[in-house]
């Protein structure tokens, strides 16, 4: 009798097991979005910033499941490189070699649970940095890993 009641937990299990694997999980095939050009969006293509001066970054990011993370970075572009999702072009000063860039990074969790966050993050320009051309780029990653980019070109001006 012991040998049935095994014999029966073990087709049980086994069914149980089928059942469990055959349900099918939902594939993300979107990546998430980054918007900075909005009427609060902060900093527009080409803007100005000012050495000495505090900003608020602000940028509206969603994804269609649930955003996960976001990073944050700032560097010069003193030798006129691009990044493949810029929007808008601005007139580059001449290129330079950099002697006190300034170099920006942070970067941090979203709550989770959220489809749709903004970016509220403060940003010092010190005295004494490199003015010129900038590129600020944006980074956002949801929970299944996807992950898009963009930046944007900035100045630091006296």
């Amino acid at each position: 009798m012991k040998s049935s009641d095994q014999w029966s937990r073990f087709l049980l299990g086994l069914f149980v097991l089928a059942l469990v694997s055959c349900t099918e999980t939902e594939i993300d095939e979107e990546k998430p979005t980054i918007t900075v050009n909005y009427a609060s969006g902060f900093p527009q293509t080409c803007e100005n910033l000012g050495l000495g001066q505090s900003y608020t970054i602000k940028a509206k990011v969603a994804d269609n499941l649930e955003l996960a993370s976001y990073s944050i970075e700032m560097h010069h572009n003193f030798d006129h490189h691009t990044h493949d999702d810029q929007a808008g072009e601005c007139i580059l000063e001449e290129q330079k070699s950099p002697t006190n860039p300034f170099v920006f990074s942070t970067n941090g969790r979203i709550p989770q649970g959220n489809t749709n966050y903004e970016l509220d993050i403060d940003l010092i320009i010190p005295d004494g940095a490199d003015t010129g051309d900038y590129h600020l780029a944006l980074s956002i990653t949801d929970v299944t890993g996807w992950q898009a980019r963009t930046s944007v070109d900035v100045k630091i001006v006296e």
